[in-house]
């Protein structure tokens, strides 16, 4: 299997040593850190640990992430990882090991399952996390409980879902398209630790509602959308 890794990163300089450094070697082809502006020395870091490093201006994690995607060599599964050090890349046979057995074709780390460190993640973004994954379990029917960053997925299920979320819907527009699509969207448990370096959104009240409304809304969005595709309205022209 070959695993290709991406990173999002902007000024990250204090962790993504140790994000790469914690990186399975035997399990991984190749990395793809994609950094946003940074001014720290972040990509500096980044290259000289063996990462590539693709540089994308534009803001939006989602829209790192598609860049990254797009830079990958041909791989047989794409991690998605943050550059904190908030999630542990040691655990990534974790992630890979359902799709690797062909019991899953995306897997989500689950942070609210087996959470280490409790300050690891501010109330007000694990309340956000517990309200958008379970309107997705009413509505979809999807068994999740967190829409956490650690992540991946076969990627030619990746190009079948078409994915083009550049802001906070990322976090659940992969979600949503597999279980619309019927793909299995499997979450497994990860340990969550406090991140080190100041967070971007999550680290603010209103930097999580606002992700937290985006993604509400989408979920509903997405929903109603499909159940539109399913039942098209029919026309009766009269004689």
């Amino acid at each position: 299997m070959r695993v290709s890794v991406i990173i999002p990163t902007h000024n990250e300089a204090q962790a993504i040593g140790h994000v790469l450094a914690d990186l399975p070697a035997d399990q991984v082809t190749e990395v793809i850190v994609v950094d946003s502006n940074s001014n720290d020395g972040t990509p500096e870091i980044a290259a000289s640990m063996g990462a590539r490093v693709v540089q994308e201006p534009r803001r939006g994690y989602g829209r790192a992430c598609l860049t990254g995607l797009a830079a990958t060599n041909s791989p047989d599964i794409v991690v998605f990882l943050d550059g904190d050090y908030s999630d542990r890349p040691s655990e990534l046979p974790i992630l890979l090991e359902p799709i690797i057995q062909g019991d899953a074709d995306i897997t989500v780390g689950a942070r609210l399952r087996q959470q280490r460190v409790r300050a690891a993640l501010p109330w007000h973004q694990a309340f956000g996390n517990r309200l958008a994954a379970g309107l997705i379990r009413l509505l979809y029917g999807l068994a999740i409980t967190d829409l956490g960053p650690f992540r991946a997925g076969r990627a030619d299920v990746l190009r079948a879902l078409a994915l083009e979320e550049a802001t906070y819907g990322w976090a659940v527009e992969m979600i949503l398209k597999g279980a619309i699509n019927g793909f299995r969207v499997v979450e497994v448990p990860v340990s969550y630790y406090p991140r080190i370096g100041k967070s971007k959104i999550g680290g603010t009240l209103k930097g999580t509602v606002g992700a937290a409304w985006f993604i509400l809304s989408l979920t509903v969005r997405y929903y109603f959308r499909q159940r539109k595709a399913r039942n098209p309205t029919v026309h009766v022209t009269e004689c």
